[in-house]
């Protein structure tokens, strides 16, 4: 059996569509019907090797997905075979399966646990959540990074109290899910910086009390003027050495302040100690600490009852093929949440 795939040949370069053959299931694997992926921030940083060299080329992509089991190998007890899914990076219950590798003639490509750039995916038990079969397989499929992440740290990192005040630095797809978050968790004061106007009106619809463009106002003191004490809370989701260092400094004495964002590997951020010593704290986050059998489904719930408008965070839609134009997309900064709609399965109306 084969199947179409995205394949990173070369760093720096576009992905490269191909058939390849699907191997054997191993014991703790699953193969699932790829419906729709995610797009996001991390997998345009491996194809421009951001965190170094990349021993595992070539290799597929992709780690948040929505689709339908197919096969399951000896061992996996939490799925069954035409169980709707979602896929994601963060483990889960489930046995942690070895990667598996794909054959394109005498080359072999590497996958890890979970890739979601292809028609079909084998993927660890540990990376597949049960969802309910009515979940709308497009918002089921940006459930996985940016959603558990972003809503994760307002919910399990920070456990943000009701009320509080939240800085969110970057409006990309983990900023716009903390935004999210933290309107679902009635917090009062939600300011977003980004140093665009588009992504600062998108974080508006998506919850932000207040708006700053830091290309065009300073940070610190357009902050000091909504918050004068600073925030109870500072979220990093822009991957820039200004805006973590911004993001500590805005957060009130016993405040908390969480990176979630990237940079480059040799880059490093500089606070001053006596913060510290005020009560200050700055930590990192693993996905929102999110537990994703217990927190995917939440998710899905809340969407289906109005509470979470998931939905509003998608801007773009790419068939498989068009997975380099995507990321020209994300890239040039233009999009919520870009998905890829696989073509090997047949329409749904959702909800049936």
């Amino acid at each position: 059996m084969k199947t179409r795939a995205a394949i990173l040949w070369q760093l720096h370069k576009p992905l490269v569509i191909d058939e390849v053959e699907i191997p054997a299931l191993k014991q703790g694997q699953v193969l699932v019907k790829i419906h729709y992926s995610g797009v996001c921030r991390a997998q345009y940083n491996e194809m421009i090797g951001l965190k170094g060299p990349d021993k595992f080329l070539p290799h597929l992509l992709g780690h948040e997905a929505s689709g339908v089991v197919v096969d399951t190998a000896k061992g996996v007890a939490k799925i069954r075979k035409n169980d709707y899914v979602a896929l994601s990076w963060i483990k889960s219950r489930g046995l942690d399966a070895l990667n598996t590798q794909y054959k394109l003639g005498k080359h072999l490509i590497n996958a890890g646990a979970v890739t979601t750039f292809s028609d079909y995916a084998v993927v660890s038990e540990n990376r597949v959540i049960k969802i309910h079969p009515t979940s709308p397989m497009e918002v089921a499929a940006i459930v996985g990074c940016a959603i558990a992440t972003g809503c994760g740290i307002i919910n399990n990192t920070l456990n943000a109290d009701k009320n509080a005040s939240v800085i969110v630095f970057g409006a990309g797809g983990i900023g716009l899910s903390v935004i999210l978050g933290a309107r679902h968790r009635g917090c009062s004061t939600i300011i977003a910086v980004d140093v665009l106007d588009s992504k600062l009106k998108f974080a508006k619809r998506m919850g932000a009390t207040h708006l700053i463009n830091a290309s065009k106002s300073p940070v610190l003191k357009s902050i000091a003027a909504i918050l004068p004490l600073g925030a109870d809370y500072a979220v990093d989701a822009s991957g820039h050495k200004t805006a973590m260092e911004n993001a500590f400094a805005s957060i009130k004495e016993k405040g908390v302040c969480v990176i979630a964002g990237n940079l480059g590997k040799d880059e490093k951020i500089e606070i001053h100690p006596f913060e510290l010593i005020k009560g200050k704290r700055i930590i990192g986050t693993w996905g929102g600490e999110t537990q994703p059998d217990r927190d995917i489904p939440a998710y899905l719930k809340a969407y289906a009852q109005g509470q979470l408008p998931i939905d509003r965070l998608i801007t773009h839609r790419f068939a498989l093929e068009d997975i380099n134009k995507a990321f020209e997309i994300l890239v040039k900064g233009e999009a919520g949440r870009i998905i890829l709609k696989m073509d090997c399965h047949p329409e749904r109306s959702e909800g049936s």
